[in-house]
């Protein structure tokens, strides 16, 4: 059995079809599964059995001996969320849990860390050991996550093979029930499919132009291809970065968009809320060597390509991966 958790939701839900599509079947999908928007991201999957996240722990320990492979991907991922001790609680705390007992039953694990842990990129975007002790994430999701990244590169004992993977910018289908915290590609759709045009923020800062802030945009389909290599790779061990590894402009994606639906640009300009604009991200770029370096090969969809995809077979029509 191969354990997804969060896998009602975005990324997890694409992992799940993306087992499936590799001929995995025997799917246990960890979730809360309390939010029927939610709930449809699994509708026509192949599912073994369905655990409530707050069973899983107990779950495990009953059937551990069948468990060849854990995607820890749940998580409490509002970036606006500020309960801290909530965030500790489901996703730092809730992490060790998962990570003792993969080291009691010898089961590898990749678990969701996040850019989200770089903050500003003061030390950069590299996914390097020595410097994760120094981030300085912007908000408590970040620290969140940071502060596992930082646990787990303490630990004597581990589990026999583990990866932690620092997800940038994704976007893809089955975003639906994600509401203000999906996709930028989600919001231009939405918003260009109901005004005609689309409002990007203006940029506060002299060195970049208004449109032209930049992020490392990555195709979901991109994130479960790291995810199964990993797991038929199940060796180095380590914290590794996953985006395109290309930074690319706000301008660049609304353009892709507008061409994806067949619509004319229409592109204007607000400015960044005074409450985010002290702490907004400018350039976020993943660096991929590391993870090139242990033998991942497989090209990253570009962003044209990825939003044409989204675009014109998603979300256009509604569908779900």
């Amino acid at each position: 059995m191969i354990v997804v958790t969060g896998a009602a939701g975005f990324i997890g839900s694409c992992l799940v079809s993306k087992l499936n599509d590799e001929g995995y079947k025997d799917i246990v999908v960890v979730d809360h599964f309390d939010n029927e928007e939610k709930n449809k991201n699994l509708v026509g999957k192949s599912i073994k059995e369905r655990v409530d996240r707050d069973n899983f722990i107990d779950w495990l320990d009953e059937v551990q001996d069948k468990v060849e492979f854990i995607f820890h991907l749940g998580a409490r991922t509002n970036t606006a969320e500020f309960d801290a001790e909530l965030l500790a609680k489901l996703n730092t705390d809730y992490t060790k849990a998962v990570w003792q007992k993969c080291i009691a039953y010898q089961i590898p694990l990749v678990y969701a860390s996040s850019a989200a842990t770089y903050g500003l990129g003061e030390y950069g975007y590299v996914d390097d050991h020595s410097k994760i002790e120094h981030l300085i994430p912007l908000n408590p999701y970040g620290d969140s996550k940071n502060e596992f990244d930082k646990w787990a590169l303490k630990q004597e004992e581990t589990p026999f093979f583990w990866a932690g993977l620092k997800f940038f910018n994704v976007y893809g289908p089955n975003e639906y029930h994600k509401g203000r915290m999906a996709s930028v590609i989600m919001h231009a759709f939405n918003q260009i499919k109901a005004t005609d045009g689309m409002k990007l923020f203006r940029s506060h800062n002299p060195e970049f132009k208004d449109g032209e802030q930049m992020r490392d945009f990555v195709y979901v389909k991109d994130v479960v291809n790291v995810c199964m290599f990993l797991m038929n790779h199940r060796k180095d061990s380590a914290i590794y970065n996953l985006g395109s590894g290309k930074a690319r402009t706000f301008l660049d994606l609304v353009r892709a968009t507008f061409k994806a639906m067949d619509k004319e640009e229409q592109i204007s300009f607000i400015d960044t809320p005074a409450d985010i604009r002290d702490k907004y991200q400018y350039f976020t770029e993943a660096d991929m060597s590391k993870l090139k370096s242990i033998g991942y090969e497989t090209p990253f969809t570009s962003l044209e390509e990825g939003v044409t995809d989204y675009v014109k077979n998603y979300l256009i029509e509604g569908k779900y991966y």
